[in-house]
């Protein structure tokens, strides 16, 4: 298994399904949390490779999803970059709604693999793109989607300040975020809310109300 290329290792360890927010997105999820982290923690120990974040729907992104399948004027037409993108879910529902381009972002290649089999299950182009992004200007990104990436200080404070800067250049940005300790408590501008059901081996509870914040431009 430790030789297994990322894409077959993700086809290998998920099951292709939908979650219940958002039954037309077909994402390829781990059904069991226990032993996919344990599969991937082999690979970890040769690789240093981050824990399986792509293999699961977190509600932040499913939050920000299901709000571009009901408001796709947000991004339709529009050059889009899904941020820290995971499974890659935000991306493919935003090129569902009707997105110009969609580039899908992320440091893992295991996420990158997942990105790619979740587009091609749902019959849409993302580009993924392996790039620490924090820091560098967005040129021609008309939106900026972001889900659930406040959970450790550190990267929420980098994070935060780097979409701030986007902000101020007309970009609009969105932040997903389910209540996570680390999440901006002000210049902020709230969007929509969803309840989004979780699973207790990820989460504290069986479903998390998960706002969409609109981040606006440090004054």
């Amino acid at each position: 298994m430790n030789n297994a290329s990322p894409p077959d290792f993700v086809r290998d360890n998920t099951t292709l399904t939908t979650t219940p927010l958002l039954p037309e997105i077909k994402l390829h999820l781990a059904t069991e949390v226990t032993p996919l982290w344990e599969a991937t923690e082999e690979t970890l120990a040769a690789t240093n490779l981050p824990p399986p974040y792509w293999a699961f729907a977190w509600p932040g992104g499913q939050a920000v999803a299901r709000l571009l399948l009901d408001r796709p004027e947000l991004v339709a037409g529009k050059s889009v970059l899904d941020f820290a993108a995971g499974t890659g879910l935000v991306g493919i529902a935003a090129m569902k709604a009707g997105a110009g381009r969609v580039q899908s972002c992320d440091i893992d290649r295991f996420s990158l693999a997942a990105i790619a089999l979740n587009a091609e299950a749902n019959g849409v182009e993302v580009k993924p793109v392996s790039a620490d992004l924090v820091g560098r200007p967005l040129p021609g990104i008309d939106v900026v989607l972001a889900g659930d990436v406040c959970y450790e200080k550190p990267m929420a404070e980098r994070v935060t300040a780097w979409l701030r800067e986007v902000a101020a250049t007309g970009t609009l940005v969105l932040l997903g975020d389910p209540g996570r300790a680390y999440a901006p408590a002000g210049g902020i501008e709230k969007v929509a809310t969803y309840t989004v059901p979780t699973s207790l081996e990820l989460e504290d509870r069986e479903a998390r109300e998960t706002a969409i914040w609109r981040l606006l431009p440090n004054e």
